[in-house]
């Protein structure tokens, strides 16, 4: 996968133990993120969507996948295979690029959004 700046912007916290930097939530933070603990049933979904931030989702739980798409004229048209994330794996999607969503077992996830969370259904 392509690199994602979730990573990025991180400090060092005065009196931290050495090595240790960290990046902190909005709003109290504007290069911050949010960080959502989820949790979806078998067999719901998420219609095609995008999120103004670049995201990063760490499936804790269960398994999902996700199809990416493009816009050919006025039409969604898959982009590429779905992507299947298993229990234990991460995934990243960049700001802006369409994608769904669907949960193929109960899932808990980690889901973490650069700077303040945004959805907008495509």
């Amino acid at each position: 996968m392509q690199a994602n700046p979730i990573w990025d912007h991180h400090v060092v916290v005065p009196d931290a133990p050495p090595g240790f930097t960290v990046r902190t939530c909005v709003p109290a933070n504007p290069d911050g993120v949010e960080v959502m603990l989820e949790r979806w049933e078998a067999g719901s979904s998420e219609p095609p969507h995008s999120h103004p931030g670049h995201d990063m989702t760490v499936v804790v739980e269960g398994r999902m996948r996700i199809q990416f798409f493009k816009r050919e004229g006025a039409a969604l048209v898959a982009d590429g295979e779905p992507v299947t994330l298993d229990a234990g794996q991460t995934g990243y999607v960049a700001a802006g690029r369409i994608h769904d969503a669907q949960y193929l077992q109960d899932c808990k996830l980690v889901y973490v959004h650069e700077r303040a969370f945004g959805f907008k259904a495509e």
